[in-house]
């Protein structure tokens, strides 16, 4: 497939992005209407959702929704289907992320994690899969280098994106011969809100900077999210934002002895300061969004 062509694959088709406020979601949002798709936006948001709905080329609508509500998500869809006639890609994108270790960290913080991550990604999968179905669409699940080489001070989130992982991969076989895509996106450390969130706190900025090269970097967005939106015009099965994540497949299997191995060592180093640090809970301003969600409602905007 030429570049030429894929960069006319997605005209006039109906993409849905959850976490479409910020990061990589808005991101995404932009560059998948400046492809011609028409967009439908979802998140916890709404101001910041409408901004980005009212500044995309092309017609786009928001809706203010929890993923992890399935209620509230079965509607999202059928509101979707309702105003735009069909849904041919989804990106499961919305996620939030804590840190610290687990015998001192506020666990709600840590069930959060789990829920939006992989409950929510399941929840949205399942909401939408009729109209993939009918489109012979793609989803897009947002996974991480988290779950393939899982770290310490982060067990929620590597716990929650090798859910995710898995549960692509699986999906992917179930809904194969309904003519449904399925793929997974890898990403490392990108410069978004919640990477930013992650360095406010000493340890954790330390900690990431002292692991090894290519994983101790933090990556820019906007290549990233081009990596992401190719994958997404090839429906492809695995997409990796950063170039070397690839790489870290065939040897994924050393990677969980290998980081423990090295983690000893940082542990012992960081202990006294951790005890002191306190946990830092959601991360970013994503982080803080969910923290603050209430009872999220469903909003559509304006055409754009």
């Amino acid at each position: 497939m030429s570049a030429a062509y894929r960069r006319d694959a997605l005209a006039g088709q109906v993409a849905v992005v959850t976490g479409a406020a910020r990061g990589v979601g808005e991101l995404l949002a932009r560059k998948l209407s400046a492809r011609g798709a028409r967009l439908a936006l979802v998140g916890l948001e709404p101001d910041e959702l409408r901004r980005v709905a009212g500044t995309l080329r092309t017609e786009a609508a928001c809706w203010h929704a929890d993923v992890t509500d399935q209620e509230a998500m079965e509607q999202v869809a059928q509101e979707v289907g309702a105003r735009f006639g069909r849904v041919d890609v989804v990106v499961a994108n919305a996620g939030v992320a804590g840190g610290g270790p687990l015998d001192g960290c506020d666990f709600a913080v840590w069930r959060r994690v789990v829920e939006v991550n992989l409950i929510g990604s399941a929840v949205t999968g399942r909401a939408f899969l009729p109209r993939l179905v009918e489109s012979r669409g793609y989803l897009l699940q947002i996974a991480s280098f988290a779950a393939i080489a899982p770290a310490p001070m982060m067990t929620a989130y590597c716990a929650s994106k090798a859910g995710v992982e898995a549960y692509a991969h699986g999906l992917r076989a179930e809904v194969g011969h309904r003519g449904v895509r399925v793929g997974v996106g890898y990403l490392s450390w990108t410069d978004t809100d919640m990477v930013r969130g992650a360095d406010e706190h000493d340890v954790m900025r330390e900690m990431r900077k002292r692991l090894p090269w290519p994983a101790n970097r933090t990556y820019p967005l906007d290549p990233a999210v081009e990596r992401l939106v190719a994958g997404i015009e090839r429906r492809s099965a695995h997409v990796y934002a950063q170039w070397w994540l690839r790489g870290a497949q065939p040897v994924r299997g050393l990677l969980p002895a290998l980081t423990a191995l090295g983690a000893r060592r940082e542990m012992r180093r960081f202990g006294p300061r951790l005890a002191s640090a306190g946990a830092p809970g959601l991360l970013g301003a994503g982080g803080a969004a969910d923290a603050r969600r209430g009872d999220a409602g469903r909003v559509s905007t304006e055409r754009h």
